[in-house]
């Protein structure tokens, strides 16, 4: 109950606000008219605005009252001045409500004595500017500052305030529309005003552009990227409301500030028509005004859509331009650009029928006709399967332990079909109805959500091969192999990686993962975030001896230059083994959770030169890699591809200190994946600026690189797989 009424006290001081605003812009420019003192219609406006002052102080003394009850969780707080007081002081909420009653007390009493002041426009520039700033106030109180950017904030009062000029000055328009419609002359018509209503017009709909804009920029960033959320939450469907009904004001308001406005004070018949005309559509701009207001009233409480989670998607399609036309399907694109003519030629006959004075029937049904064949052409093109789990959340990290899990899981029931890596090359392969599609080399990940994948673990393909394999892989088992999925899929394409960083291109992002060590250390990968930059070592005893002892004389140097040595065994080692290793180590060396880890990053082998596409696939003996301090794969060793390499301490040290300095470019990577994003960030990485003579192209035997295996058009073969949805 008290939501509710806080939701109709909001809705009440926002919309006396706005209309303070309105009516003063529009006193402003009507007392430039030297005729505006003698309109009685004007001067009952004026007299008008002080009871919009009292229900705006009324209104957010209210909204104090009802926020205490919501804050405290107490509705009888709600009738408690000292719970308001104590809200008041000491809350950043109750501070930003204290500025705007004050504020609001100086527009009150300015709304009574401002007839008693100088007779000129800047006495009501001045009562509109502070209402203005009351209204604006309110944005800092609705919007938490630790979550959105301040530009945002500042966004979202412009946006109020442009609103306001536009929605609080329709009563004004309103009035002055009945009082000079039905003149018999262009002189009667000047005198009752509608000079003022011109005037007003030509400033309302620039302003009403700006609302638009500003607003589709406040609404973004409330919404992505989580653009799905739209159309199954209900803030989706207030704001999608919100700008159904705004095209349909701005189409009167368009009408009117062009069309009948100008029209009054013509020969009386064309005056007669327009009055007609505005007298039935002004009202339901009106209506639809506060229509908006409400509705933003109603999406200043409920949950933003990017906050939003999805469980249920509830239509059988999706829609998405990354996996149809980003896929490079050719009918695609052709039938896009079909639609977006079509649509321009709808917007084109709305002109031309505007121009050739169509019948009404017309002007109406072609533009739509054209539209509706716009969108049949060109949206269900953009479209792909979705099932009730699409937007699924990940319940389980993207770490070491779940990839290793999820590794275990594949060898024990998909390699038959699917392959030891994956590739569809399974014993199995040829005889199911269709071949399994190449879950190593193809960008499955980028292309599906990982929901789209737990529910075809859950519920197999039909017509495909695919079991189901809901009732014996459990459910954290087959978000396990979603995330197996996805690090294969990083681990192929980090083949670009070589001992050499990339400036400024930080586009894998590595699993975490747990540790701890023998001398009783433990912690995580993300603990080094934004600290230190990490240099991962996973080697074998006794084979990585002699690095180690490298390591470990240059040690002092590399944690100098802000970097931690973490090392991880690749094989299993007895007690005296892992004391012999540790006892001259400055640093330290992975027992707990070694082998998780180890399994996971052996997925990042693959390089250029050495693919390892066929078969089980080999593991090196030893392999580096170095992480950047905000969480990124930038660099990485192999001493069996690569050659010497990072037994240059000086080549490996000038790599450090060139991570050092840069600054961040991307936010640390996500805990869980997501939709394409989280796997390949390689549109961050332009290929045209990667720095191919970085590359030892003299060290790559081409001849040892399969080219069939190796594809180099990833993202267009992954074309030719849509529609089988086969794992």
């Amino acid at each position: 109950m008290v939501e509710i009424i806080g939701t109709f006290i909001h809705w009440l001081q926002l919309a006396s606000n706005m209309l303070l605003i309105g009516g003063y812009v529009f006193l402003a420019m009507a007392l430039c008219e030297r005729t505006a003192c003698e309109n009685s219609w004007l001067v009952r406006l004026e007299r008008a605005l002080p009871w919009m002052a009292v229900t705006l102080l009324l209104g957010l003394l209210g909204l104090l009252a009802t926020t205490t009850a919501q804050v405290t969780g107490a509705a009888e707080n709600a009738w408690r001045p000292g719970a308001w007081v104590e809200l008041v002081q000491q809350s950043h909420l109750g501070f930003i409500w204290s500025v705007r009653g004050t504020l609001a007390l100086v527009v009150c009493g300015m709304a009574f004595s401002i007839r008693s002041w100088a007779k000129t426009p800047w006495r009501y520039v001045l009562g509109a500017a502070v209402a203005a700033l009351t209204l604006a106030m309110g944005s800092f109180a609705r919007q938490s500052l630790a979550e959105v950017p301040m530009t945002i904030v500042l966004l979202h009062a412009l946006h109020l305030v442009l609103a306001s000029v536009w929605v609080g000055g329709l009563p004004a328009v309103l009035t002055g529309v009945f009082s000079a419609t039905g003149k018999q002359s262009r002189e009667e018509a000047d005198r009752s005003g509608i000079q003022p209503l011109k005037h007003f017009s030509v400033m309302a709909l620039p302003v009403a552009g700006a609302v638009v804009v500003t607003g589709l920029f406040v609404a973004y960033s409330t919404v992505a990227p989580n653009y799905a959320a739209l159309f199954v939450t209900s803030y989706g469907w207030l704001l999608i409301t919100k700008l159904a009904v705004l095209v349909v004001a701005l189409v009167i308001a368009v009408r009117t500030y062009f069309v009948w406005l100008p029209a009054l004070g013509l020969n009386a018949e064309v005056a007669a028509v327009a009055g007609r005309r505005l007298r039935r559509w002004v009202p339901i701009e009106g209506v639809l005004a506060f229509v908006l207001v409400l509705a933003a009233t109603l999406l200043a409480s409920a949950v933003p859509a990017k906050h939003a989670v999805i469980q249920d998607w509830p239509y059988p399609f999706r829609f998405s331009i990354a996996d149809t036309w980003g896929m490079g399907m050719p009918n695609v694109k052709i039938r896009v650009w079909i639609g977006i003519v079509v649509l321009i030629l709808a917007g084109g006959s709305v002109l031309l029928g505007q121009n050739k004075r169509w019948p009404s029937t017309w002007r109406l049904a072609i533009p739509t006709t054209l539209t509706i064949c716009a969108l049949v052409v060109g949206l269900p093109a953009l479209t792909v399967p979705a099932y009730p789990e699409t937007y699924r959340n990940t319940p389980v990290p993207f770490d070491a332990s779940s990839i290793a899990n999820g590794m275990a899981l594949f060898a024990g029931n998909c390699i038959p079909c699917h392959g030891p890596q994956g590739k569809g090359d399974g014993i199995l392969a040829k005889t199911l109805p269709k071949q399994p599609v190449d879950l190593l080399t193809e960008p499955h990940t980028s292309m599906h959500t990982p929901g789209d994948f737990f529910h075809w673990l859950t519920y197999g393909i039909p017509g495909t091969g695919m079991p189901v394999w809901g009732e014996k892989i459990s459910e954290e088992g087959r978000w396990n192999l979603v995330n197996l999925l996805h690090a294969t899929a990083r681990g192929f394409q980090a083949r670009l990686i070589s001992p050499r960083i990339l400036p400024n291109q930080p586009y894998t992002a590595p699993q975490n993962f747990s540790y701890s060590t023998r001398d009783g250390i433990s912690g995580t990968l993300k603990d080094f975030r934004r600290q230190k930059a990490v240099l991962l070592v996973l080697f074998s005893w006794p084979e990585s001896r002699a690095r180690l002892d490298q390591l470990r004389l240059a040690y002092p140097g590399l944690s100098g230059r802000n970097t931690a040595v973490l090392a991880v065994p690749m094989n299993n080692l007895n007690q005296q083994d892992m004391a012999n290793i540790t006892a001259d180590l400055p640093f330290p060396v992975v027992t707990q959770g070694a082998t998780e880890i180890a399994r996971s990053y052996s997925l990042f082998r693959r390089t250029i030169a050495n693919p390892d596409l066929m078969g089980e696939g080999t593991v090196p003996k030893h392999m580096e890699f170095l992480l950047d301090r905000y969480g990124y794969m930038r660099a990485r060793w192999i001493p069996e591809v690569d050659g010497a390499g990072w037994t240059d301490i000086g080549f490996l040290t000038q790599q450090i200190d060139q991570l050092n300095q840069e600054k961040e470019i991307l936010p640390p990577p996500a805990d869980y994946v997501h939709d394409g994003s989280s796997d390949m960030l390689m549109g961050d990485m332009p290929m045209g600026d990667m720095p191919m003579g970085d590359m030892p192209m003299g060290d790559m035997p081409m001849g040892d690189m399969p080219m069939g295996d190796m594809p180099m058009g990833d993202m267009q073969k992954g074309a030719n797989t849509k529609g089988q949805n086969k794992i």
